[in-house]
């Protein structure tokens, strides 16, 4: 994990964020993403500067999550390290959305 990844993670285990349960690494068909509260359906992917190299990939990545019922969201290494209440604010605020129609029951069957 990168230091970025490291920093988010040691915010988000052990249910630290509103109590929400997230996991890191987690292998979500083809891929493997960075963290993912399943009971929310929501992906938390930590962005380095190769990335704005591989758009093209991240995207078709994203296209394949969301239609599977995920949301993603973003964040750029150096916001987790300069301004991470901001970015703990920002995955809040995508907490408290519904999950997506395309998930079903599935986030209802899920510890929060």
């Amino acid at each position: 994990m990168t230091r970025a990844e490291l920093t988010l993670w040691f915010a988000l285990r052990d249910r630290r964020l509103l109590g929400y349960k997230f996991s890191r690494q987690v292998p979500i068909g083809p891929f493997i993403v960075d963290f993912c509260c399943r009971s929310r359906m929501l992906i938390v992917e930590v962005d380095g500067g190769q990335h704005a190299d591989d758009a093209e990939y991240d995207e078709k990545r994203t296209r394949w999550l969301r239609a599977h019922g995920y949301r993603v969201i973003r964040v750029w290494n150096n916001d987790v390290l300069q301004n991470l209440p901001g970015v703990l604010e920002h995955i809040r605020r995508e907490l408290e959305q519904p999950p997506s129609p395309a998930c079903g029951d599935l986030s209802r069957k899920r510890e929060r």
